[in-house]
């Protein structure tokens, strides 16, 4: 007997979310593991190269630098990840 079923259908991997604030912020508190009460709203330049390490190691993209230069808050790394990271809403 021959079976002539189709293999089931395996559906594409999930394409993570974008990072939100509270991920963003718990980055930054693993570098120097400090609490996440203790971190400014501004990056400066030690935890902008933690934060695109991060994120090429999550999400396996690339920041250009022009969208670098646009980081200089955790508000807009916020806005610059919704961007870059495929599959954001």
């Amino acid at each position: 007997m021959n079976s002539s079923a189709p293999p089931p259908v395996t559906p594409p991997p999930a394409v993570p979310a974008p990072p939100g604030r509270a991920e963003i912020v718990g980055w930054l508190a693993a570098l120097g593991d400090r609490p996440a009460g203790e971190i400014r709203e501004r990056i400066d330049s030690m935890e902008l190269a933690w934060l695109v390490h991060q994120v090429e190691q999550r999400y396996a993209v690339e920041l250009d630098d022009d969208q670098l230069d646009r980081i200089r808050t955790i508000g807009d790394a916020v806005a610059v990840l919704a961007e870059v990271i495929p599959g954001h809403d």
